[in-house]
């Protein structure tokens, strides 16, 4: 698989098989992931890999603060900025309606909807979630350092025919996460990352993910 065959095929994969990943293998990825570009070469990123019973331990407990809503929220950091709006807060709804859309779900539907949004603390079923920290004092320019980094990994996933979503979702439950794995205390909790064998035939996964046109993204200068 090439690099843009990596890209094209890679999506937030949200129904996964019940089959194992090897160790080796993600030990293979991250290994080469960590050539990933970081300003001052920081290389700000810090991840858990939990599998197994450490990671039914974690669902566990998250699943304990459920059925609390959102009085049990407690993230380290804005998942979307308050202020988000135009363009981009469209773009987040359309997704979500386009997703519950394909899993035939209505918008009427709110129990059915908790339900399902209550699996993104199940890692959609995935057989491993990387938890990802950085340093508090770690600032933007650091925390896209984190971004190249996992889209490194998830492409690199991608070429060892694994699939990933990136999960800000367990950040609001950051408390809890810190409860059963150890993240410093001086470090961020950012993401989890749910990494597994896409299920091909879960309608969650084959629905078409709207991208803005290139010219809403970029300006052209000093061309012909």
């Amino acid at each position: 698989m090439d690099v843009s065959e990596a890209v094209e095929s890679r999506r937030s994969i949200r129904a996964f098989l019940d089959e194992p990943v090897d160790r080796a293998l993600l030990e293979r990825v991250l290994e080469k992931a960590q050539r990933s570009p970081s300003g001052g070469n920081t290389q700000p990123w810090h991840g858990v890999v939990l599998a197994g019973e450490p990671l039914s331990r974690l669902i566990t407990r998250v699943a304990e603060e459920l059925p609390k809503g959102r009085a049990a929220h407690a993230p380290e950091y804005h998942v979307y900025p308050p202020e988000l709006d135009g363009a981009y807060e469209t773009r987040r709804r359309g997704v979500g309606e386009d997703m519950y859309g394909a899993l035939a779900i209505t918008r009427e539907d709110k129990a059915a909807r908790l339900e399902w949004f209550a699996r993104n603390f199940q890692a959609f079923g995935a057989p491993v979630l990387m938890l990802v920290h950085t340093p508090k004092y770690m600032g933007p320019p650091q925390w896209s350092d984190i971004g190249m980094w996992l889209q490194t990994v998830m492409l690199l996933l991608r070429e060892e025919g694994l699939d990933s979503c990136p999960q800000e979702a367990w950040a609001v439950y950051s408390p809890q996460i810190r409860e059963v794995v150890a993240v410093p205390q001086d470090h961020t909790f950012f993401c989890g990352v749910a990494i597994g064998y896409r299920d091909p035939g879960a309608p969650v996964n084959q629905f078409s993910v709207a991208r803005a046109p290139l010219d809403e993204a970029v300006r052209w200068e000093g061309w012909d």
